[in-house]
């Protein structure tokens, strides 16, 4: 029997390089739910939407990296929070013309659990603060 940091953790690697919906269906309930509270990612309801969201992203952050800093599974509660910092330079495509300049930006993903699927997943994340870093506002 799998776990639930397990899933999370195959989760985490295929949308955090951008393998979008197609790599991390298999780890989510279909109708899996998204919630950010900020104005970039709060028309997102869908888990599936989310990781399309940050496959495009990589497209304009090509060197999009991520450094795992905390994984933890609260099996009472059945989620598994996971804290990294993500950093990326825009070189390509995106909102605006190439900025070269680099964001590092913290974030915590809350996955919620139904049994060994991902039923909902929230992001904490300051978006202002790297969209400013990034050149982007």
């Amino acid at each position: 029997m799998t776990t639930m940091i397990e899933v999370a953790k195959a989760f985490f690697v295929a949308c955090e390089t951008g393998g979008g919906w197609e790599s991390c269906k298999c780890f989510c309930r279909s109708d899996a739910g998204f919630a950010c509270q900020n104005t970039v990612l709060s028309d997102i309801t869908k888990l599936s939407g989310y990781t399309e969201w940050m496959k495009g992203l990589l497209t304009a952050l090509t060197d999009g990296s991520y450094e795992v800093k905390s994984f933890a599974a609260d099996e009472a509660r059945k989620n598994v929070i996971a804290y990294g910092i993500f950093t990326g330079t825009h070189l390509k495509g995106g909102p605006v013309a190439p900025t070269g300049k680099t964001a590092i930006t913290d974030y915590v993903y809350v996955m919620q659990f139904e049994g060994d699927q991902i039923i909902h997943m929230t992001k904490i994340w300051n978006s202002g603060y790297a969209l400013k870093q990034l050149g982007w506002r």
